[in-house]
């Protein structure tokens, strides 16, 4: 496991962080995240609980795992939810194919045992398992949980309050290190009472303009801190605007990589020019036809 800044020591199976160390380690992987947002993640390594963590599209919350992984030089396990998730694709399922021929092979010696059928070489892991078996602890991302289903969620409650899958031919297995799990929402529906129960929170909004301007200064540092600014300050504008997708965190770094890259320095009195680069910005066919560029001029007068 990486070291931060030196300061990093073990208690029993985990490493312990003090506040400043996480925040610290956090930047070091490039993630500028609030006093807040790291108290919370501290708590749940202190606690050992899951931390759920809801917010808009695109103001880092898939990011916040990634960079934790980083930090610890942990094993990122990844769990994409979406519509019709289950225990066979989230957790874990049996090569029924290779079975079948287990047994067809037993059946010509004369003896079938279920031990050899449910042996650990036709057990397919997915992420949950995969987490749980890990001998080096990990971070398990669940991500988009919302996107799930509410039954799935009823079957999550067991890996979030013991770190334990059951598995009926083998029994419990339980976690052989607890991992940091962080669950992401976009708020699409409600998440059941069960769920945030067992969870810390945490609601991740957009930064401030000090905090987004750090964020790309720190991600782009090549590029000058006047675009930045005003960059930043349009981005922050245009989600205020009635859009049907604002541009997240991501995009506005993709836009200031994009104008420096095009050789500005500052942002361009040609609209015509600035609307084309857009495309790193405005997502939906309806965004793009409603920012024109008289409604981006006003903007970009504002910025000044």
């Amino acid at each position: 496991m990486n070291h931060v800044d030196g300061s990093l020591r073990q208690e029993g199976a985990h490493t312990v962080l003090s506040e400043e160390d996480l925040q610290s380690g956090l930047r070091h992987s490039g993630y500028l995240a609030g006093a807040d947002l790291v108290t919370t993640v501290w708590l749940a390594e202190r606690l050992q609980r899951p931390v759920l963590v809801e917010g808009d599209a695109g103001v880092g919350k898939t990011s916040l795992a990634q960079a934790l992984a980083r930090m610890l030089g942990a094993p990122l396990v990844r769990l994409q939810c979406f519509e019709g998730l289950d225990m066979a694709q989230a957790a874990y399922e049996w090569n029924y194919s290779r079975q079948l021929m287990r047994i067809r092979l037993d059946e010509r010696h004369g003896k079938v045992r279920e031990t050899d059928v449910f042996h650990p070489d036709y057990l397919l892991e997915r992420p949950l398992l995969r987490a749980i078996r890990s001998e080096a602890r990990c971070v398990l991302l669940i991500d988009e949980i919302d996107r799930a289903d509410e039954p799935f969620e009823a079957f999550l409650l067991e890996v979030l309050s013991e770190y334990q899958i059951t598995v009926p031919e083998w029994g419990t297995l339980r976690a052989l290190q607890v991992p940091l799990v962080i669950l992401t929402s976009n708020g699409s529906r409600e998440l059941s009472d069960a769920l945030r129960r067992r969870c810390l929170y945490h609601w991740l909004d957009y930064p401030d303009f000090a905090r987004e301007v750090a964020i790309a200064q720190f991600s782009v540092p090549e590029a000058d801190l006047r675009l930045v600014s005003e960059a930043v300050q349009l981005v922050q504008r245009l989600r205020r605007e009635d859009l049907h997708k604002p541009p997240g965190i991501a995009e506005s770094l993709d836009w200031i990589r994009a104008l420096h890259g095009m050789g500005f320095r500052t942002l361009p009195e040609d609209m015509d020019r600035l609307l084309r680069t857009l495309s790193c910005l405005l997502k939906t066919r309806e965004d793009r036809f409603a920012v024109d560029s008289h409604r981006l001029r006003s903007l970009h007068e504002r910025t000044r």
